[in-house]
């Protein structure tokens, strides 16, 4: 049995007093666009007319797969421990937007598949040395998927009293692990799911959904039924990824505490895809950061009817674009506490 996880839908007592404030700040109705809608989510998930963002975390949950020897992916495996290490030096993009924006930053490593050193912005919650090929065997067993589950809820416990949660990944191959599992959950082809990631030329990513196909192929004989049908163990187990479960864990665990979260790229939006199948109460507590290059991210958002605030076609994950959309997110939450409305700054309003 899968961990469990009690996240409670959100109330309406309060959406008439908070779209009453938007409306009477000093602009016509919906000038602001989609900074209401923020305000809106924020104010009605903190349950309060003065909702705040002081402090802010950015978790980056690090693992590798063993499905990159066939070839999903453009760089080898050992750069996901170089690129954790360049984390911690300050030298990654998400490093020095988190530094530009004064969010602290830890990586947690949850299956890197080697040790890494001491520093004090990593936390060891390792499951396991990477995952299992998925397209010879099964990823992963339950009580790895409930260990990543539980030191993504135990990670955010680790953050304290946090306003917001920002999430990102590193792992090489974890988009072709992320496409896997959304065709798992969703039922869509593999060559609909399949992007080009690191950076695949179009044999690469035909190679990339045709060894998804092979092992969704090889769990759905396994499990005797089709894809979109099988069950969240069943999905975890079979084609999950240890960081993108521990990302789901770190999502439902933040909703159950009452606090917003952002969701970056591809990766994230998988992993709530995922965590929505446990709990569906937790999509409302998720911003949706940008719409990411990977072919299957608009379909994913579309599924979420969600908007998201960026669309500058990155696809670099890390949360790059999480902890981009995070200063308009402020910006949201400082317009509806701080600007004036009609009455207080003696201003007519619109008849």
């Amino acid at each position: 049995m899968l961990k469990t996880f009690q996240v409670a839908p959100l109330g309406s007592e309060l959406d008439d007093d908070i779209q009453h404030k938007i409306d009477f700040k000093t602009k016509p109705p919906g000038a602001l666009g989609g900074l209401e809608c923020i305000a809106f989510q924020v104010a009605r998930i903190q349950r309060t007319l003065v909702p705040k963002l002081e402090k802010a975390q950015m978790l980056v949950f690090a693992a590798d797969h063993g499905a990159v020897d066939k070839g999903i992916s453009a760089f080898p495996q050992e750069v996901t421990p170089q690129m954790v290490a360049n984390f911690l030096a300050g030298g990654a993009a998400v490093s020095v937007f988190c530094k530009q924006h004064n969010v602290p930053l830890k990586v947690v490593d949850v299956g890197v598949k080697v040790d890494m050193p001491d520093h004090p912005l990593l936390s060891k919650r390792k499951v396991a040395y990477a995952s299992q090929d998925f397209s010879e065997q099964a990823a992963l067993s339950l009580e790895q998927v409930n260990q990543a589950l539980q030191a993504g809820a135990d990670e955010v416990d680790a953050c304290g009293e946090m306003d917001l949660l920002l999430f990102g990944e590193m792992g090489i191959g974890n988009t072709g692990v992320s496409s896997c599992m959304m065709s798992a959950i969703t039922g869509t082809k593999p060559e609909e799911t399949a992007g080009r990631g690191t950076g695949l030329d179009d044999a690469g990513v035909s190679k990339k959904a045709q060894i998804i196909a092979t092992s969704l192929k090889r769990a759905e004989q396994e499990l005797n039924k089709p894809v979109g049908e099988w069950a969240p163990w069943e999905v975890a187990t079979q084609v999950g990824g240890l960081e993108i479960l521990a990302m789901s864990g770190a999502m439902l665990r933040s909703a159950e505490l009452g606090k917003p979260f952002v969701v970056d790229g591809f990766i994230c939006t998988v992993a709530l895809l995922f965590a929505s199948k446990l709990q569906q109460a937790v999509v409302d507590y998720a911003i949706f950061a940008h719409q990411s290059d990977e072919q299957a991210h608009k379909a994913l958002l579309q599924h979420f009817d969600a908007t998201p605030i960026l669309k500058l076609d990155l696809r670099l994950g890390e949360g790059s674009g999480a902890i981009l959309s995070y200063p308009i997110i402020k910006s949201a939450v400082t317009f509806f506490n701080e600007m004036a409305s009609f009455e207080s700054a003696g201003v007519s309003n619109a008849s």
